[in-house]
């Protein structure tokens, strides 16, 4: 280790979403100074994403807050493929990933539930100034740009303002933005920031219904496939969700009308007919996809959905971000103790995170949806489904993939953690 990182100037992690308060534990628990910066007055407390998969689990319990977070959560330990008719396709059980991860199966449950776990961790930690109501007005990059080791003699004059309407000017090192899809740090270095959508958007309809007790054998993660109507199901700790596409150009007040999202539920869950489903809410979202060409501008770094937006299929957008404030807040922290002179390990883990989005996530996510509306597919789709579910290896592939296990950052353990902490508290 090279020198007392506590005695640098902090690291700015702009955004208090999973992103960047995951980013910034990291940082901190190896010992380097954060300010954490977010525009908000409290975390957000909004319906987000539910899904945390097999591989965001082991991260976030080399964090220490996995066990609190699946505490609050819905275990899901198989995923469904089935028809409108109740004929289950395929079946796929998470407990063939047992060797390859510490948690085998995945995790439903709101991310609101996350954030407030990752703040205390790192409150704890003594080295984070956490800044609500606080927004960035503008950014500065002086000296070396970022091209350099360690602290050298650039870095970022951030200029915020604050809820009262006083104007602050800091310097540091680095920023990493995890501001989200509209990112202001993203606009401020002048980087493209157009997503371009995709030809239809998303109907979610929430029910506090129990579902799996009105339809027979219903997984708490499912997916219907049929010619009649295709929809995933997804089982929460406290309700259901159900996730229709909706074609773009379908105008979304007639969607979204009572008596047509009672139809559409009633058309989905003919196995609870007669029976009373309460719909608690109902409302559309855009789906787009968006890939930063590069996660770096200078001394300012990109995460989550400041550098990537995918399809929500599979849930691995948020998942993603996860990763990539690990990916990213380990390589920074190594430049910072001098363990990565150069910074070439900064990009090199910077590229890894936009290749894993280029050639994994997007295609995959992409992959769950295609030929949704196309009847003449789906009997060949279904019968690939079955094929794989069949296969024990085939089985073993595709949850590693949809649960990104095999591009995503290893969880740091024995002799390389201990490390890491005991850096944290020197």
């Amino acid at each position: 280790m090279s020198g007392d990182t506590a005695s640098h100037e902090p690291v700015a992690v702009v955004g208090a979403g999973p992103v960047g308060l995951t980013a910034a534990l990291v940082l901190a628990r190896t010992g380097v100074r954060v300010t954490l910066l977010e525009s908000r007055e409290t975390l957000a407390t909004e319906s987000r994403a539910s899904t945390f998969h097999p591989s965001t689990l082991d991260l976030l319990d080399e964090l220490g807050v996995a066990a609190a977070l699946s505490r609050q959560g819905r275990t899901v330990d198989r995923v469904q493929w089935r028809d409108l008719d109740g004929v289950v396709h395929a079946e796929l059980d998470y407990s063939v990933l047992a060797g390859h991860t510490g948690h085998p199966y995945r995790l439903h449950v709101e991310q609101a539930r996350l954030t407030p776990l990752l703040l205390a961790e790192l409150t704890a930690t003594g080295l984070a100034d956490v800044r609500f109501g606080t927004t960035v007005t503008g950014a500065e990059q002086t000296g070396d740009g970022g091209t350099g080791g360690g602290n050298g003699g650039g870095g970022v004059l951030l200029r915020t303002e604050d809820a009262a309407g006083r104007v602050t000017v800091t310097r540091h090192p680095y920023v990493l933005a995890a501001d989200g899809s509209r990112s202001r740090l993203r606009e401020l270095a002048g980087l493209p920031g157009t997503a371009e959508e995709y030809p239809d958007y998303a109907l979610r309809v929430v029910t506090g219904t129990p579902l799996d007790e009105l339809v027979p054998g219903l997984a708490p993660l499912s997916y219907i496939r049929d010619a009649r109507a295709s929809f995933s199901a997804l089982g929460m700790p406290d309700h259901w969700r159900l996730i229709f596409r909706i074609p773009r150009g379908t105008d979304r007040e007639a969607v979204l009308a009572p008596g047509a999202v009672r139809a559409r539920v009633e058309q989905a869950l003919p196995g609870a007919a007669g029976k009373a489903v309460r719909i608690a809410d109902a409302h559309t979202y855009r789906l787009a996809r968006f890939l930063l060409p590069r996660y770096r501008a200078g001394r300012v770094l990109f995460a989550g959905d400041a550098a990537h937006l995918t399809s929500t299929a599979g849930g691995l957008n948020m998942n993603c971000g996860i990763h990539d404030a690990v990916e990213t807040g380990r390589a920074l922290a190594a430049v910072l103790r001098g363990d990565a002179p150069g910074g070439a390990s900064l990009d090199a883990a910077l590229d890894r995170r936009r290749s894993v989005v280029e050639t994994a996530v997007i295609p995959r996510s992409e992959a769950r949806t295609a030929g949704l509306d196309s009847a003449a597919e789906l009997p060949a789709r279904l019968a690939s489904l079955r094929r794989t579910a069949a296969d024990p290896r085939s089985a073993v592939d595709y949850l590693l993939k949809a649960s990104l296990l095999d591009v995503a950052p290893r969880p740091l353990k024995g002799d390389a953690h201990a490390d890491l902490v005991s850096q944290a508290h020197r």
